[in-house]
């Protein structure tokens, strides 16, 4: 392995991880938070991503933000903060003998933001907005309405960014308050990784977050039961397109089935001569594309097939994609196809070892919920899964009755689309 992991707890509860690369050039900067939409309530939906914004509006120690992006940008940094349903986290690249100034301006953001500028950000947060909504105002994205459609009123189903209407209701108050309550030095972990020595990394970490008050990790409350399926949901929006995406609810990242679903996922979707792309793109052309994704966080997760196209070929686009489970499902996965998902997944993890910003996601992100195994536990959970493993985990999630499907487009089609859908061939049930 060619880099060193560490781990630290700080005095006051603030974890700090330094992943040490001698072999890199770059390196990586990274404060995560487990705070994101599933914190909220429907009266403050969308607030960690409005404070989010806010923190890029300037702190005490940097109130002019150009000159606190230019100080950062100067080192090859790029400031940058992303907002998601468990967590949020904040992050730059840049030269590893400038670790400790973009640490210090990630610190002071975090610890002392101004929070100021609310009106003009409402604004630009409604303008982002608008790429999610048709021009009536309605959700036309797909992400969304598939969450909605799985976890029905629970957090999880909330829309990121919130609504326009907790938006425009966004008070400093309401700010502070989720600020106060999730800041803090047990919710937050500092990564870094690069050429960069530990000891160094942990003193710099000490001294620029000092100000971060001690309070616990987050915890949340599990989503219920799926709902049964088949469910569709169709949203018209009149483009050239229809939009698919089918949704099966599975298990965390920290489940002993996510190996073997990691590994079905790419049999079914990892270049164009596997399974997906050639029986769906290749062979008959009923898509320009499609794809099989696997979500996971730290107490369910959901498997994803999607793809677009034509509005009167979605119900045979459908049923290709039902076929093509079902092969999985009847145990049709060759020796070959189990190797080659296997060696291609070792191969990713010996690239994430070139990735300053991959290594500290896998060991920095993850810590927010749970100690990260190291590569070599995740390549013997992965050699350890069989074919028969597949079999067993495809019949498992890969069912009808837990299939919900979303469609964003045209009405032409919807019929076919809806008998797909309800016949599901080959998913039991």
């Amino acid at each position: 392995m060619s880099f060193k992991h560490h781990r630290s707890i700080l005095p006051g509860g603030l974890t700090a991880v330094t992943i040490e690369t001698p072999h890199l050039h770059s390196a990586m900067v990274s404060v995560y938070v487990r705070v994101g939409s599933r914190h909220e309530t429907r009266d403050n939906n969308g607030v960690s991503h409005f404070l989010e914004h806010l923190f890029f509006r300037g702190s005490h120690r940097h109130r002019d933000t150009v000159k606190m992006n230019a100080q950062v940008e100067a080192v090859g940094g790029n400031l940058n903060g992303i907002t998601t349903r468990d967590c949020s986290y904040y992050y730059t690249p840049c030269h590893p003998d400038s670790v400790r100034l973009c640490l210090e301006v990630l610190g002071d953001m975090l610890t002392s933001p101004r929070l100021v500028h609310l009106g003009l950000e409402k604004k630009i947060i409604l303008e982002e907005m608008l790429d999610e909504v048709d021009e009536r105002g309605r959700d036309i994205d797909v992400d969304n309405l598939a969450k909605r459609e799985l976890y029905g009123e629970h957090p999880l189903a909330f829309k990121i960014a919130g609504t326009p209407e907790t938006v425009k209701a966004m008070t400093l108050a309401k700010v502070k308050r989720h600020f106060a309550h999730h800041y803090v030095a047990g919710n937050m972990v500092v990564a870094v990784s690069g050429p960069v020595d530990r000891v160094e990394i942990e003193k710099v970490v000490r001294r620029v977050f000092a100000a971060l008050p001690e309070g616990p990790r987050a915890g949340e409350t599990p989503p219920p039961a799926p709902p049964r399926g088949p469910h569709l949901k169709h949203v018209r929006f009149d483009e050239a397109q229809t939009e698919l995406r089918l949704s099966f609810p599975t298990v965390s990242d920290a489940h002993p089935d996510f190996a073997a679903l990691s590994v079905l996922r790419r049999v079914l979707d990892d270049g164009l001569s596997s399974r997906l792309p050639y029986n769906v793109v290749e062979r008959r052309g009923l898509a320009y594309s499609v794809s099989a994704s696997l979500e996971a966080f730290h107490d369910t997760g959901v498997f994803d097939v999607e793809g677009a196209c034509a509005p009167d070929a979605a119900g045979a686009l459908t049923a290709e994609i039902c076929r093509t489970l079902s092969s999985l499902r009847e145990g049709k996965i060759s020796k070959e196809e189990l190797d080659r998902a296997k060696r291609r997944h070792r191969m990713h993890l010996d690239f994430l070892q070139d990735s300053p910003a991959d290594l500290v996601g896998w060991f920095g992100g993850t810590e927010l919920f749970r100690p990260p195994e190291s590569f070599d536990e995740r390549c013997r959970a992965v050699d350890r899964v069989t074919l028969g493993d597949l079999t067993r985990v495809s019949r498992a999630y890969l069912r009808r009755d837990a299939m919900r499907a979303i469609a964003v487009g045209p009405g032409a089609g919807l019929k076919s689309l809806r008998k797909a859908i309800e016949r599901a061939e080959g998913l039991g049930g």
